[in-house]
């Protein structure tokens, strides 16, 4: 049930992010991952550690990404015209091939807002 919450807290403020009315609600597509450890080795959850990383794509990441705005210069770009954009743990990008992504995470024992994707 505590997953459930959490995770309908992090769309709604998606959502409302991105609409700028919580009248307006839309759908998105998005992936999510329960995992202990560090974003490049996770290992299974356990009682003590516990984290999710979200990844969005389609509309709602175009929308956030364009409402980040300016593109870091240090973008962590594969091929030319990549872009990527981030504000504390939210981390946008932009790519030819997969279009818009955003990443972001929590720490389930904590509550505490951490980065949700690895460059």
């Amino acid at each position: 049930m505590r997953k459930n919450s959490l995770l309908a807290c992090v769309i709604l403020f998606a959502v409302t992010a991105t609409t700028g009315a919580s009248d307006r609600y839309k759908g998105f597509k998005g992936e999510y991952s329960i995992y202990a450890g560090e974003l490049g080795e996770q290992l299974a959850p356990t009682s003590r550690d516990r984290k999710v990383s979200f990844l969005i794509s389609g509309q709602v990441a175009r929308e956030i990404f364009q409402a980040m705005g300016p593109d870091e210069k240090q973008a962590c770009a594969a091929a030319p015209g990549d872009r990527s954009r981030s504000r504390k743990n939210l981390w946008c990008t932009y790519s030819r091939a997969d279009g818009y992504t955003c990443y972001f995470g929590f720490d389930l024992r904590t509550g505490n807002s951490i980065p949700g994707g690895i460059c």
